[in-house]
């Protein structure tokens, strides 16, 4: 499998040259390059290394408070998805964003900040060097430079995009050539950047080619432009404008989803027929590149117990996959029966999984007691959670990789492996656009995408292994292996559903297929804001927590107070110019 990021390769020209930046006082202005770096620099092959570079900031570096590849922390953590998990006292930054708690003071805030602004400087670095190569005696190929400013464009809006999702306002920071006489720490949080977003994004569409540039799987293609564009689109409502961007990708019949669900978030199927815009990693004998979620969310305890035990699904997550006895989804929570759960109770004492009706897709995303975890071993409950009290019974299971693919993950022990992120898929084109179906009143066509997307869950592999084991005490766990882990169920909404007669219920059935479909990706806060109910969603789960765990009592989600984070207060201090978020003044 072909990875963009192969730092053995690039080490030598961008081991000092891609942090001509830093992310303290003049985070946003690069140094001038010594002559060395020029000399090296200013070729064809120093502009691919910056790009790459660049490519490799997507990643982000900053595990808890930056979450740049994935938005656990922001966009999972602090939605109704998932607890932080591990420890009580693990962390605590963290504690205050699933709280909604969350000050200017906080480091969580600057480590976002930073991961952000790094990215955006890294994109204007390559973006200057292009130019002034362009400008001198050794231009490169002309097609090939119009491709990289518009893969380094691409790159720098989604680095503002991540900004914005987390900060009220931001400033939309471009190269010293775009601005002429103003520097870049001159530049105000005056909006929330969706104009230069878009523009940066409507470039990459017009210059990227419908395949991977140099043929290299991870770069932006057209089509990831589209999507984020769309993306974009459909965070500020302007449903309209998205509904072109969707239908061109969906028309040009590209990508398709894949057989089964879980190919989503296997090593072995990466960069796969339903992937629109991938985040790469991988391991070698010496060396990584790797999500910086995967270890913290991992097992500590059991077989798999490689990592930290951050991460850990809600009741109200596990709750949501329950459907009725025709195998659909219950939209509402007060008509959801509550499941049985292992709180509280030891590995030693026995309990009983339910039996209810589940979505298959439950058991490839949440580890939990009596169903096998990957291939790593049935997983025994309570002694296999860091601490149960605080963070509940589950464990998540996108990030983890199977027991068999251990042997790819060459470099340490697979604590930072090398499993790639699907950052856009064709799942999210299909759901996006069934959105957009509801609020212009196409509701069976919103049923019809919908069901695209549950006909493959239904068609999908199941977890295997039938527990008859109810007390885990180190002696043989019963197993069959030829039935499957629970009693799953699936099934697509008929013609005439209630679910679809009316926009109201519309709209309920296409939102919790999001969150079942994308759940733990990243993906839930910003959605409940966007839909304009996450103030009643996220108080109604706080109520009912608290009765499942203490942690959030007291708790509560002010929607004009809570929708984003402050900025940084590090940033404020160095920077007059910006402004902070009046809910934090």
């Amino acid at each position: 499998m072909k990875k963009i990021f192969n730092f053995i390769l690039i080490a030598a020209l961008t081991g000092s040259f891609v942090t001509l930046f830093s992310c303290s006082d003049e985070y946003l202005e690069k140094e001038p390059p010594g002559s060395a770096a020029g000399t090296v620099m200013e070729s064809s092959e120093g502009i691919e290394a910056l790009l790459i570079g660049t490519y490799s900031s997507v990643q982000g570096q900053q595990r808890f408070g930056g979450a740049l590849g994935t938005d656990w922390t922001y966009g999972g953590g602090a939605s109704d998805d998932c607890y932080k998990g591990t420890s009580t006292g693990d962390q605590n930054n963290f504690n205050a964003v699933e709280r909604y708690e969350a000050l200017p003071s906080n480091a969580y805030m600057s480590n976002r900040w930073q991961d952000c602004y790094d990215g955006v400087a890294r994109s204007n670095l390559t973006l200057e060097f292009l130019w002034t190569v362009q400008g001198g005696d050794n231009p490169i190929d002309d097609a090939r430079a119009t491709v990289v400013e518009a893969e380094a464009k691409f790159l720098r809006a989604w680095f503002h995009f991540k900004a914005t999702r987390v900060f009220w306002k931001i400033p939309y920071v471009k190269t010293q050539t775009e601005l002429g006489e103003t520097l870049p720490e001159e530049v105000p949080n005056d909006s929330e950047g969706w104009d230069d977003i878009e523009a940066d994004l409507q470039y990459a569409i017009d210059n990227l080619p419908e395949t991977s540039p140099l043929g290299e799987v991870g770069r932006a293609t057209k089509y990831a432009a589209m999507a984020v564009k769309a993306h974009a689109h459909m965070y500020q409502n302007e449903l309209s404008s998205a509904k072109p961007l969707l239908d061109e990708i969906i028309n040009s019949n590209v990508f398709s989803l894949v057989d089964n669900y879980n190919d989503n978030f296997d090593m072995t199927t990466e960069n796969n027929a339903e992937s629109i815009f991938e985040i790469q990693a991988a391991t070698s004998g010496s060396n990584h590149s790797a999500l910086v979620l995967a270890g913290p969310c991992m097992h500590q305890s059991g077989p798999a117990g490689l990592g930290w035990g951050f991460y850990q699904p809600s009741q109200n997550l596990f709750e949501a996959f329950q459907v009725s006895d025709e195998g659909l989804p219950v939209l509402d929570v007060a008509d959801r029966e509550p499941l049985a759960h292992d709180m509280g109770v030891a590995s030693s004492v026995a309990f009983t999984p339910t039996d209810h009706f589940l979505d298959p897709r439950v058991d490839w995303t949440i580890s939990r007691r009596g169903i096998d975890f990957l291939g790593w071993g049935i997983c025994e409950g309570a002694s296999w959670i860091r601490q149960q009290d605080n963070g509940g019974p589950y464990m998540t299971k996108k990030f983890m990789h199977k027991a068999e693919n251990q042997s790819l993950n060459a470099y340490g022990r697979g604590f930072d492996n090398g499993k790639n992120f699907r950052a856009i898929r064709y799942g999210h084109i299909l759901l996006w656009r069934a959105e957009v179906a509801v609020e212009e009143n196409e509701l069976d066509y919103a049923r019809q995408l919908v069901n695209m997307i549950r006909e493959r869950a239904k068609g999908s592999d199941v977890v295997m292994g039938k527990v008859s084991t109810t007390v885990f005490d180190g002696n043989e766990i019963v197993v069959d292996w030829t039935q499957p882990a629970a009693n799953y169920k699936v099934e697509p909404y008929p013609v005439g559903a209630v679910a679809f007669a009316t926009q109201e219920e519309a709209r309920k059935a296409v939102r919790l297929e999001e969150r079942l479909e994308f759940a733990t990706e990243g993906m839930r806060f910003f959605d409940l804001r966007r839909w304009g109910i996450i103030a009643d969603v996220l108080n109604a789960y706080i109520a009912e927590d608290v009765k499942f765990r203490t942690f959030l009592t007291g708790a509560v989600f002010n929607s004009e107070e809570d929708d984003y984070w402050p900025l940084p207060e590090s940033q404020l201090d160095l920077q007059d110019v910006l402004q902070q978020d009046p809910a934090y003044q």
